[in-house]
């Protein structure tokens, strides 16, 4: 996808300190000078919104500071940038806790909308659980599966965090979805009807509150995927785990990351 959306915000500091010193006196020691500054006072309404610091593949909200160095004529300028992390004032977070609900999911062989192998097909399986859909960016992904039966034995089931980032372009809204995280929570043919928990801590950078804004969105969801065991799947260990194959079956559910005072 060539079309990038890059929120920035630029706060540039320039001091201008006078001090009496020889070039070598500069040299020979380490000058520190501190400063401040203050996004937003309290109680003070913010023309803009400062969104949270998030690094996507296509949408990138930066908050950046350059310092400038001028050193005359006959010396190269210096310069620096340093970026900083922005969350979300504690004061302008809405007094509401994360819904406890948890959104029960069931996967069979029937609610797979891609071909699955013959034997998946004619045997059958259940896989049920429930997951948290409504997450605080500070607490896990929670939840818990059982695999209740199944004709083929599992190879692994893992869940993927996914990130959907949205650009409006004119008329059109250009939507694409990347993978952010696998975790695997059971590794070859687990035994049946015995609860899995499900538990996934969520990446800083990669990802921030669900956004949306006018000319862009960054929402969330969460994926499900059952790998079962299959001599195919040995040829295509590099493919792409969001694509559904034969020899997988997935459930995918939409996940809203907010940001609490907790």
């Amino acid at each position: 996808m060539a079309l990038t959306y890059i929120h920035k915000s630029e706060l540039f500091f320039h001091l201008v300190i006078g001090i009496r010193a020889s070039r070598l006196d500069l040299q020979a020691r380490l000058i520190q000078i501190p400063f401040s500054v203050i996004l937003k006072q309290p109680g003070e309404e913010s023309l803009e919104r400062f969104y949270e610091t998030f690094h996507g593949t296509d949408i990138s909200i930066q908050y950046l500071v350059t310092v400038d160095i001028s050193r005359g004529y006959l010396h190269k300028s210096l310069s620096t940038t340093m970026e900083f992390i922005v969350e979300s004032d504690k004061a302008d977070l809405l007094e509401r806790s994360v819904s406890s609900e948890m959104a029960i999911f069931y996967i069979t062989q029937d609610t797979q909308r891609h071909p699955l192998l013959p034997e998946l097909k004619s045997g059958g399986f259940l896989v049920t659980g429930r997951i948290s859909t409504q997450c605080s960016l500070l607490d896990p992904i929670s939840g818990e599966l059982t695999v209740e039966r199944s004709a083929v034995p599992i190879c692994s089931i893992d869940i993927h965090l996914l990130r959907v980032e949205s650009i409006l372009l004119g008329e059109k809204i250009v939507t694409e979805t990347s993978l952010i995280q696998t975790t695997q929570i059971a590794d070859g043919d687990v035994c049946r009807s015995m609860t899995l928990p499900i538990y996934v801590i969520l990446p800083r950078l990669l990802t921030c509150p669900t956004v949306l804004a006018g000319p862009f969105s960054i929402e969330f969801k969460v994926s499900i995927v059952i790998s079962f065991q299959s001599e195919l799947s040995k040829l295509h260990t590099k493919s792409d785990p969001r694509t559904p194959r034969l020899w997988l079956a997935m459930e995918t559910l939409p996940l809203e990351l907010v940001r609490t005072k907790g």
